[in-house]
C-alpha cells in the first residue's frame, strides 16, 4: 500500500493514520506536546536543586519547544505536511540537549519521559517506515545520552523500551480504529470518515464564520469500463484519479471516495465559484470524463442536508449531457434574483434572427431563431450563454424555457396571421436539463395547442453535448416530439462531442453548422474541406443543413456553391423583435439582407397582390 503524499491532508492512505493525518489535528496534537514540554521544563528547570550541567541551556531549549508550540497551535493547519517530521526531529533533539544539559542527574532522567511524546506523535501521523524512523533516532539518543550523566550503559535500556512499546501500541490501536474510515483501494477517507470530517468542519465554520462548500463528483460512464475492461481496470482507474486529484488540493482540504465511481470534495472557506473552478481543474487532469455538483453550507444546516444538495447538483450534470459541474446553491445571486421577477414579470424579450434560402436567389426568408434578450441591471454585461448558466444553476430554466418557447409561439403565430404568404418555421432552442425532464414533450405540446402554432412549423434546437445516449428519458422526449411533427435540429454541429455514429442513431432532421467554420471562409484562401464533407454528409443522411454566422456576400456565395440551402447571420440580418421583422418582411417581399428592399419596391401591385402588405 501507498503512504501518505507531500500533501497528506488531501488524501489518507492505509498505511499512514489517516483519520487522524490532517493539518488541523497534527498541528494542534503536536504544538500541544511541544507547548506542555516547554512548559514543564520551564518549570522543572527553575525548581530543580543542583548545578551540574548547564541549567541556562536547557531553560532556552523549554523556550525553544514553547514558541514551536505556539507556532505550530496557530499556523500549523496552514503548513505542508513534511514541515512535521522536522517538527517531531527538533523535539527529539531538543528532549537530549536537555537531558544532557539537566542541573541534577535525577531530573535528567525524569526528562527521558518527553521521548514518549516523540513516540506518540510519530505514531499518530506516520506511516510505518517514517514512524519507525522517528522510534530508533530518539531510542539511539536516549540510549546515548543518559550515560553521559555519569550512569550506567544501560540505564537508557528502560526509557528507550517504554518509548518504543508506546509508539508501537499507539501506532496500531490508531491504524486500528483508523481503518474504519479509510477506503482501502484508493487510500482515501471513504463515506463515514468524510462524513465525520464535514461534521468536524461545519462546527469549525459555525465557531469561525467562515464558509465551506462541497463537491460532489462521479466518473461518467464508469461501469462501462467495468464491463468491458473488467473491475481490475476500473480499480486502476480509481486509483489514478484518486492520485492526481490529492496532488491538486490544498492541505485544508478533504478529498473522499464516497462509493462506487463517487468522490467528494470539503473545501473550507471557499466560495461556491471557487469551489467550481477548482472541479474545472479536477476535470481538466484526468481523461476520464466527470459531473459534479457544486454547494456551500449555510448557518444552521447539518451535513446531510449539504449532501443531499450536492447530489441534486450532480444528478442534475448528469441529466444535462454530463461531463460538466452544476451548482446547486443555498443562496441566490443578485442576478438570478433579478432574473427570477423578470420571468414572474414576463419582463424578458425574445428577438428573431431570419434564416434564409440559398437556393432561391440568396436572401427568402424560410424560417427565424427566437433568441433571448434581457438587460439585467445587477449585471449588465452578463451575455446569453451566461444567463441561460444562471438559470441552470439556480432552477429558473424550466421556467425561462417555457416563457421563452411561449412568447416565440404566439409571435410566430402573429407572423403567419399577419403575412398571407408567409411559410416560416420556427428555431427555439432547448436547455439540456429540460429536454432531460419527464414531461417536457408533454409542456411542449400544451403550448402548441395553446398557442396555436403548428408542431411541423417548430424545430428545437439542442447542442449534441445535451442529447447524451444515457440521458434516456431526453432520447424519449425526442422521438416523442419528432412523433408529433416537431423537428430537432443539433446546434454548433463540428465542435465538442459530434460523431457519425451517434448522428445515424440521434434523433435529428438539421444540423447547423457552427459559425467558426463560416468565419474561416475569406477571399485569400480556399474554403474550409470540412464545410464540404458537411454537405456531403447532410445529404447521405438526409439532413437538412443551416450555415451559421453568415457576415459577408462572399462567404454565402460559397456556401452556395458548396451545395447549402440554408444560412443564417448578420450579412442577411440581426435579431430583431417580431414587429421591426415584420417591417423588413413586408419591405422585402419576404427577402432579408442586402437589396431586399429594392426588390420588394419594383411593382407595388404586384407587391400587394402577393399578400405582402400587412392585412387589415
Amino acid at each position: 500500500m501507498r503512504g501518505i503524499g507531500a500533501r497528506g491532508d488531501t488524501r489518507t492512505r492505509v498505511r499512514a493514520a489517516s483519520a487522524l493525518a490532517t493539518a488541523m489535528v497534527m498541528a494542534r496534537t503536536t504544538g500541544a506536546f511541544y507547548v506542555m514540554g516547554g512548559v514543564l521544563g520551564l518549570v522543572i528547570t527553575a525548581i530543580a536543586p543542583g548545578d551540574e550541567g548547564n541549567r541556562p541551556l536547557v531553560g532556552t531549549a523549554a523556550a525553544i519547544a514553547l514558541v514551536l508550540g505556539l507556532t505550530l497551535l496557530i499556523w500549523g493547519p496552514r503548513m505542508p505536511h513534511g514541515i512535521h517530521h522536522a517538527y517531531v526531529a527538533i523535539a527529539t533533539v531538543l528532549v537530549t540537549v536537555a537531558i544532557h544539559s539537566f542541573p541534577n542527574t535525577v531530573g535528567a532522567i525524569s526528562l527521558a519521559a518527553f521521548y514518549v511524546f516523540v513516540a506518540c506523535d510519530a505514531a499518530l501521523f506516520f506511516r510505518w517506515s517514517q514512524a519507525s524512523a522517528h522510534l530508533a533516532f530518539a531510542m539511539v539518543l536516549c540510549l546515548c545520552v543518559l550515560p553521559t550523566r555519569g550512569l550506567e550503559w544501560w540505564s537508557g535500556l528502560i526509557p528507550a523500551g517504554v518509548t518504543f512499546g508506546v509508539g508501537v501500541v499507539v501506532g496500531i490501536l490508531t491504524r486500528m480504529a483508523s481503518e474504519a474510515d479509510i477506503d482501502v483501494l484508493t487510500g482515501l477517507l471513504n463515506r463515514r470518515g468524510f462524513d465525520r470530517a464535514l461534521n468536524s468542519a461545519i462546527e469549525a465554520a459555525t465557531r469561525s464564520g467562515q464558509g465551506l462548500s462541497l463537491v460532489l463528483v462521479d466518473l461518467d460512464r464508469f461501469q462501462k469500463i467495468n464491463d468491458h475492461l473488467g473491475h481490475r481496470a476500473g480499480d486502476a482507474v480509481l486509483q489514478r484519479v484518486a492520485d492526481t486529484w490529492a496532488d491538486l488540493i490544498a492541505p485544508d482540504q478533504r478529498l473522499a471516495r464516497y462509493g462506487g465511481d463517487a468522490f467528494a470534495l470539503l473545501l473550507p472557506n471557499t466560495t461556491e465559484q471557487a469551489a467550481i473552478l477548482l472541479t474545472e481543474k479536477l476535470r481538466a487532469a484526468v481523461t476520464t470524463g466527470c459531473s459534479a455538483g457544486v454547494t456551500s453550507w449555510q448557518p444552521g444546516e447539518s451535513g446531510s442536508l449539504l449532501v443531499s444538495r450536492a447530489d441534486v447538483g450532480l444528478y442534475r450534470a448528469k441529466q444535462a449531457g454530463r461531463n460538466r459541474t452544476v451548482l446547486e446553491s443555498s443562496r441566490q445571486l443578485p442576478l438570478a434574483v433579478e432574473l427570477r421577477e423578470a420571468i414572474d414579470r414576463g419582463a424578458l424579450d425574445v428577438h428573431y434572427q431570419p434564416i434564409v434560402s440559398l437556393t432561391e436567389g440568396g436572401g427568402k426568408a424560410v424560417g427565424v431563431e427566437a433568441l433571448l434578450r434581457w438587460s439585467s441591471s445587477a449585471q449588465p454585461d452578463v451575455t446569453t450563454e451566461g444567463l441561460i448558466r444562471v438559470a441552470e444553476e439556480y432552477d429558473l430554466i424550466s421556467d425561462l424555457d417555457e416563457l421563452v418557447l411561449r412568447r416565440a409561439c404566439a409571435d410566430a403565430a402573429r407572423l403567419q396571421d399577419t403575412f398571407a404568404q408567409l411559410d416560416l418555421t420556427l428555431n427555439v432552442n432547448v436547455s439540456g436539463l429540460e429536454l432531460a425532464e419527464s414531461g417536457y414533450a408533454e409542456r411542449v405540446a400544451g403550448i402548441l395547442a395553446a398557442t396555436g402554432w403548428p408542431a411541423d412549423q417548430l424545430v428545437l434546437e439542442v447542442t449534441e453535448s445535451e442529447l447524451a445516449a444515457e440521458s434516456q428519458t431526453a432520447i424519449a422526449n425526442l422521438h416523442t416530439l419528432r412523433d408529433s411533427g416537431v423537428r430537432i435540429a443539433i446546434d454548433d454541429f463540428g465542435t465538442g462531442y459530434s460523431s457519425l455514429s451517434r448522428l445515424a442513431t440521434l434523433p435529428s432532421d438539421i444540423l447547423k453548422v457552427d459559425q467558426s467554420f463560416v468565419a474561416a471562409i475569406r477571399s485569400d484562401s480556399p474554403a474550409p474541406p470540412l464545410l464540404g464533407v458537411i454537405a456531403a454528409l447532410s445529404s447521405a443522411l438526409d439532413l437538412q443543413v443551416i450555415a451559421e454566422g453568415v457576415e459577408t456576400e462572399y462567404q454565402a456565395a460559397v456556401l452556395t456553391e458548396l451545395g447549402f440551402a440554408l444560412a443564417q447571420g448578420y450579412h442577411y440580418s440581426d435579431s430583431h423583435p417580431v414587429s421591426e421583422l415584420i417591417s423588413d418582411l413586408n419591405e422585402g417581399q419576404g427577402r432579408i439582407g442586402p437589396g431586399a428592399s429594392e426588390r420588394g419596391l419594383d411593382d407595388d401591385a404586384r407587391h400587394a397582390a402577393n399578400g405582402w402588405l400587412p392585412l387589415g
